[in-house]
């Protein structure tokens, strides 16, 4: 009899200080979830564990179920109701009957009268099915509960930042369930959890602890000593009890391995509180950032200047119109520069009301007030030429989410004289080149390129940057914790507190 594996993809890294909301219309980037089919038209063949779990299905001769495919930009918890829309599919799905289920999930979910949302949709389809087998995948800045691995059979992470191996996290977790249903495996687990607060400026293998961290479960997993191990730094801008670094570690119970998954894990996380220091980001000032930016364009180069805006990147759950780290590279009179995204729809109307080739007078930014940190939003006024309009379909070309489509909303680009700046409708992280060539701007040819990112930008923009600057703008997404008014954080955590 053909087996019906289940399988569905629930995303939201929800940043409980930023003042954007979250409709279900979010999910699928602005245009709501996928259902059924067309679910599987979308993701088939992506750098997604969605589309591996597909992959483990048509090996396996399977038959896959998926009732919805839903993943919005970071930004606040989602109301209740949004949050039980998006589970009925699943639930409705299992109820129907299935022999395995494969969830593609974020790991720091907060939904209205939930701080552990995953841990909620884990209990719901256990409920439904108590010895159903659950794999599951999470995004590197998961913050890891005791729910969530009591319900799961299989957990598997990213072990990249840039996430350029979430379809290989897919795939080890599938692998893993499907080898136990056929008799082949039986996964236990270890797990265990830092009072750790790390900053995800810290969060990349290259720059900090995780990646020697990453390199010892990449080994453990090579020896077959375990059968997958993942470090789960955490996402800080979630105010849950869950909010810290976490490991998790699988392993086959049948070849004796519970002692090798707790001996591994507790390895994972010594290493981590050992270390800890490392984890902490200290900003240098903005003035001093763009100037030495400035300095470093002046000179030979091989390539574009990156300045990054890190306390104000979308993919955390910034509001993407900070408008500081633009006011100090006009002020400083940088020249040749290229700015993605700022999230304006006013100024994007503006522009397009006054068409390619027409100056314009714009009150740029700054529409968003954050309460949360008591900042207020402050436009900052530019003029220049409109140069290019754009519907903002676009599709990943580079190594982070390749093949899938998505959406700026109607674009335009602003050509100040110094500066062409890419303005949009929507929410969106510039993690590929496409966000500058689908409007007209080669990003290889500028000499200084200006980024709402933190760390994804990598994944398209490393490869092509002589230097990369670091700029301390405002923002939620801050790598300054003191600036949050933290309240169910378990304490003492550090660096908070002196532990």
């Amino acid at each position: 009899m053909t087996k019906r594996f289940v399988i569905a993809l629930i995303k939201h890294e929800t940043n409980t200080f930023s003042p954007i909301a979250t409709p279900l219309s979010s999910f699928g980037h602005g245009n709501g979830p996928y259902y059924g089919e067309e679910a599987k038209v979308a993701f088939a063949g992506s750098n997604t564990p969605f589309a591996a779990f597909l992959d483990i299905a048509r090996r396996e001769g399977a038959e896959a179920v998926t009732p919805i495919a839903a993943e919005s930009w970071p930004s606040n918890m989602a109301s209740r109701a949004t949050f039980e829309a998006l589970l009925q599919p699943l639930e409705a799905a299992v109820s129907a009957g299935c022999d395995a289920c494969f969830l593609d999930l974020h790991g720091a979910m907060v939904v209205e009268g939930c701080d552990d949302a995953e841990g909620e949709i884990l209990k719901r389809v256990r409920r439904i099915r108590p010895g159903l087998p659950i794999a599951v995948t999470f995004d590197y800045h998961t913050n890891l509960s005791a729910d969530i691995v009591a319900n799961a059979s299989v957990i598997t992470g990213y072990k990249t930042y840039p996430h350029v191996d979430m379809y290989e996290a897919g795939m080890l977790a599938g692998d893993i369930l499907a080898r136990s249903l056929r008799g082949q495996a039986k996964p236990v687990m270890a797990w265990g959890w830092l009072p750790l607060v790390s900053s995800i400026m810290r969060h990349a293998p290259e720059d900090g602890p995780s990646g020697d961290i990453l390199r010892y479960a990449r080994e453990m997993e090579t020896s077959g000593r375990v059968l997958a191990a993942t470090l789960l730094p955490g996402f800080a801008h979630a105010d849950t009890p869950y909010t810290g670094v976490s490991a998790v570690v699988v392993a086959d119970a049948a070849a004796g391995g519970r002692d090798a998954a707790q001996e591994v894990c507790d390895r994972m996380l010594a290493i981590a509180w050992e270390r800890r220091a490392e984890y902490v980001f200290h900003p240098e000032a903005l003035e001093a950032s763009v100037a030495r930016a400035r300095a470093l364009g002046a000179g030979a180069r091989s390539g574009p200047v990156l300045l990054i805006d890190h306390c104000d990147n979308c993919g955390s759950g910034g509001t993407q119109d900070v408008m500081q780290v633009v006011e100090e590279i006009l002020k400083q009179n940088l020249d040749d520069v290229a700015i993605a995204p700022i999230r304006d729809p006013q100024a994007v109307a503006q522009m397009i009301a006054a068409g390619i080739g027409n100056n314009v007078n714009l009150m740029l930014g700054g529409k968003t007030d954050m309460p949360s940190i008591g900042l207020a939003g402050r436009p900052l006024p530019v003029s220049g030429r409109v140069v290019s309009i754009t519907d903002g379909e676009i599709v990943f070309t580079g190594p982070m989410y390749t093949g899938l489509k998505s959406y700026l909303g109607r674009t335009a680009v602003l050509d100040t004289g110094r500066a062409q700046i890419v303005v949009t409708e929507r929410h969106h992280e510039p993690f590929d080149l496409v966000i500058f060539r689908h409007c007209g701007i080669e990003p290889v040819k500028k000499r200084f390129i200006m980024l709402k990112s933190r760390i994804h930008y990598r994944a398209g923009f490393k490869p092509i940057a002589s230097h990369i600057v670091e700029c301390a703008g405002a923002g939620v997404t801050s790598a300054d914790l003191s600036v949050y008014g933290y309240r169910k954080l378990v304490r003492p955590v550090f660096p908070l507190d002196a532990i």
